[in-house]
């Protein structure tokens, strides 16, 4: 198996797209394809934690997903439950930090203390900082900000001419991170998704069709080959044409 290349992203966000039709291919029901998804789950925050890429982002439940069947939500939900309390210790043990970001309010009372018990026991890790996306849309993240400003600036503690491009990012959900340098979409679709529409403003956008379940080392292998591939110029002229 070919070794990771030398560039890597301090950062990287993943879509997990493609465990309903892992599950329709092989007759199975789509819970089954959700939990079959938590193996490259578990792969790639260990392979992240060895290279030592400082965040990973993954998108397990986007707003939008509230208007699936509702077995299948519940499901879901039974679900996070379910990996929560089975893989927080190892976790823990292995110093990453775990976040979730979105609108946590929606989740079941169960789910919300689960979260916030597997906050409060990771903070202080350093290992890797690991964000869930459940309840996230890019869209509410950017209106919640906004709105968080608006508050400060209606109370006389900031001022509208104060809020600067920094200071908006700073009231975002992943406020204190780097923006994500590679994003990773499985599953063959070719879009965002109303996923982290801030931050991936200069991201590089990779995407495979290979269908969740299915992704091993070796894709996340390709993709930071891709990543390490590209010229970053963030605007500016190529290095070439600079010279």
């Amino acid at each position: 198996m070919a070794q990771p290349p030398a560039n890597l992203p301090r950062h990287i966000a993943i879509t997990m797209d493609g465990n309903g039709r892992w599950a329709a291919a092989r007759g199975v029901l789509r819970a089954a394809g959700h939990k079959a998804g938590l193996k490259p789950v578990r792969m790639c925050i260990e392979e992240c934690a060895q290279l030592r890429i400082g965040a990973l982002t993954l998108f397990a439940f986007s707003s939008e997903n509230w208007g699936r069947p509702p077995e299948e939500v519940g499901s879901l939900m039974s679900l996070f439950l379910e990996a929560l309390d089975s893989e927080i210790a190892e976790l823990h043990a292995k110093g990453v930090r775990m976040r979730f970001i979105g609108e946590r309010r929606t989740l079941p009372v169960r789910l919300q203390s689960r979260i916030a018990a597997a906050e409060a026991r990771t903070a202080g890790n350093t290992a890797l900082n690991l964000q869930v996306a459940v309840s996230y849309g890019g869209r509410w993240d950017i209106v919640q900000a906004a709105q968080a400003l608006a508050r400060e600036c209606a109370s006389g503690a900031l001022r509208a001419e104060e809020i600067s491009e920094a200071r908006f990012a700073a009231a975002l959900s992943l406020a204190g991170l780097p923006d994500p340098d590679l994003h990773i979409r499985t599953g063959g679709e070719h879009r965002i998704s109303n996923f982290l529409l801030w931050q991936l403003a200069y991201a590089e956008l990779y995407f495979t069709p290979r269908l969740w379940p299915d992704f091993a080392l070796a894709d996340l292998h390709e993709a930071l080959g891709f990543f390490a591939s590209r010229e970053r110029r963030f605007g500016r002229r190529p290095a070439a044409a600079s010279a």
